[in-house]
């Protein structure tokens, strides 16, 4: 099985938000990225980040009326131009095709907890805890993703330590939040994994 599948596995489905615009090179290949907005049941939107090589193009092309399914797998990189977000999430995009489905985020990570988890409450009196994954890769590479539990998810994950390997299940979302700055204040929008299931892997799993 591909490590990538089995540790990390991504599928959005929902419309296209802006035209691809080019990205970076690496490894003699051209990337390119477009916006993907996917309805929660709240009516809200989460805008995701996909990542595409130059050959996959073609596949948007239709666009004309259905949604786009995407599947792929979380990626992270430290930007280091110092404007926007310091830690980058993307979708990478494995397969494109456009289908009549409604929308749908789902996120599958395994992965090592690589700070102390951190517990806190919402000043509506919700626990939440924060918990940073390391999720390996190809090429001795991690992506770290940002992780949210809730509840008494929370709760349980507050007694974890740091290399406490965890299987999860969740949505990748987008939060705006204002940023106070020399320049003023700055909107910006953090990424994050908000878990609906989480596990921890006992050492035969892993």
């Amino acid at each position: 099985m591909d490590m990538n599948n089995e540790n990390n596995y991504t599928r959005l489905c929902g419309h296209i938000a802006g035209s691809p615009v080019y990205s970076h090179s690496s490894r003699g290949q051209q990337f390119f990225t477009f916006p993907l907005e996917i309805s929660r049941l709240s009516g809200n939107l989460d805008r995701v980040n996909v990542v595409l090589r130059q050959e996959q193009l073609a596949a948007l092309e239709p666009g004309d009326s259905g949604k786009l399914c995407v599947v792929g797998e979380l990626r992270t990189f430290n930007n280091r131009h110092g404007e926007g977000a310091k830690l980058v999430i993307t979708v990478f995009a494995r397969e494109l095709f456009f289908c009549d489905e409604e929308d749908s985020n789902l996120v599958r990570l395994r992965g090592t907890l690589c700070k102390a988890p951190n517990l806190r409450c919402t000043p509506m009196g919700r626990d939440i805890c924060d918990l940073m994954l390391a999720v390996n890769r190809h090429y001795g590479r991690s992506d770290y993703l940002p992780c949210i539990c809730w509840g008494a998810r929370a709760r349980d994950a507050a007694l974890w330590t740091v290399g406490t390997v965890v299987r999860l299940e969740g949505r990748i979302q987008s939060r705006r939040y204002i940023k106070v700055t020399d320049r003023g204040a700055v909107e910006k929008t953090a990424f994050e994994v908000s878990v609906t299931e989480i596990e921890e892997c006992v050492p035969e799993n892993v």
